[in-house]
């Protein structure tokens, strides 16, 4: 589907795409803060970097003075990330006081964002978190003594509840508190738990299990009211539990045909991707689609630019991630 994006989101988007000067897509050498959310596999990957000018005997007087990120994702987690080096940059903000900017700052700096592409600004928060914590532990700062609880592994520990997206439990469970989510719906837009096969929602330990645990409610009433206003309702799988009508099974799209699948991303490319690239001069050939994988070239223009690179990954895979489907991967061949 074509999300409905504002117009300063997709202005951001295609100003981190081009390299306008005073935007952030990059990588700070030997940074002073560097921090990781999300999984290529998953289909959203964000690594943030950060510099400080450091204080010469209070580490807790650091001051950031540049923020960076390298994004694997769509429009708006390309956004969302450039959104977070603003807002961090502009604020002068120490490491610790930085963590003051959550995910909801960052959806009001970009006017808005789809309610299905929350899950990108929190990856953003996140990202910023886990480069704090890095930042502190080369500082010998003690986060704890400061009443600051950052819970760095709590992704990669415990029982996993979403198997396609490799999100535990303890994650689940205090982002579920920490955002305030009181439906599957909500869970899935923010964090992305449940989006893919639905298998989770319902399951003992799932994530209706851990809702019914953290606000109380009776199981039927939940599942009812979460079936019913889930975006992703449609027939029930084996278990029951409502299932989207497109999800991806082993790299590829189930309701889809090969074929079905290569005219969708062509009418993408040729409606939107390609205009957007003759505007500069530049092109798009596509030689190849296999599975989720398309493989293309860029000519014209854009053949050979410096930014081709970035062109391919944020402007043609971002765009194919939005109006296709999130599995995409784009293939310089």
């Amino acid at each position: 589907m074509a999300w409905q994006y504002s117009e300063k989101t997709k202005q951001i988007f295609m100003d981190a795409v081009h390299g306008k000067p005073g935007t952030h897509l990059g990588e700070i050498e030997n940074p002073d803060g560097f921090g990781e959310h999300g999984s290529i596999s998953c289909g959203d990957a964000l690594r943030f970097t950060f510099r400080v000018e450091k204080h010469p005997s209070d580490p807790l007087q650091d001051r950031i003075v540049e923020a960076k990120y390298l994004t694997f994702g769509c429009t708006s987690a390309i956004a969302a990330s450039e959104a977070l080096c603003v807002l961090i940059e502009r604020g002068r903000f120490t490491p610790v006081t930085a963590l003051k900017v959550r995910n909801k700052d960052i959806v009001d700096f970009l006017g808005g964002l789809p309610e299905q592409k929350i899950h990108c600004s929190v990856m953003g928060a996140e990202a910023l978190e886990a480069a704090v914590f890095n930042w502190a532990q080369k500082r010998g700062v003690d986060l704890a003594k400061l009443g600051v609880d950052i819970h760095a592994n709590d992704q990669q520990e415990g029982r996993i509840v979403c198997q396609c997206f490799s999100l535990s439990e303890p994650y689940i469970r205090r982002k579920i508190k920490e955002l305030n989510l009181r439906t599957i719906p909500e869970i899935t837009n923010a964090i992305k738990a449940g989006g893919a096969c639905a298998s989770c929602h319902y399951a003992p330990g799932g994530l209706q299990d851990l809702l019914n645990e953290a606000w109380g409610g009776g199981q039927g009433a939940a599942v009812l009211e979460g079936a019913s206003r889930s975006p992703l309702a449609g027939e029930g799988g084996a278990s029951g539990a409502p299932r989207p009508p497109e999800v991806e099974v082993a790299g590829f799209i189930v309701g889809l045909s090969p074929y079905q699948f290569s005219k969708k991303v062509e009418k993408v490319v040729d409606d939107y991707i390609r205009p957007m690239l003759r505007k500069d001069g530049g092109d798009i050939e596509i030689l190849d689609i296999k599975e989720n994988l398309v493989y293309c070239r860029l000519a014209g223009a854009c053949k050979g630019c410096a930014h081709s690179g970035s062109t391919l990954r944020m402007m043609v895979e971002g765009t194919l991630k939005d109006r296709v489907h999130e599995s995409v991967r784009v293939i310089e061949a």
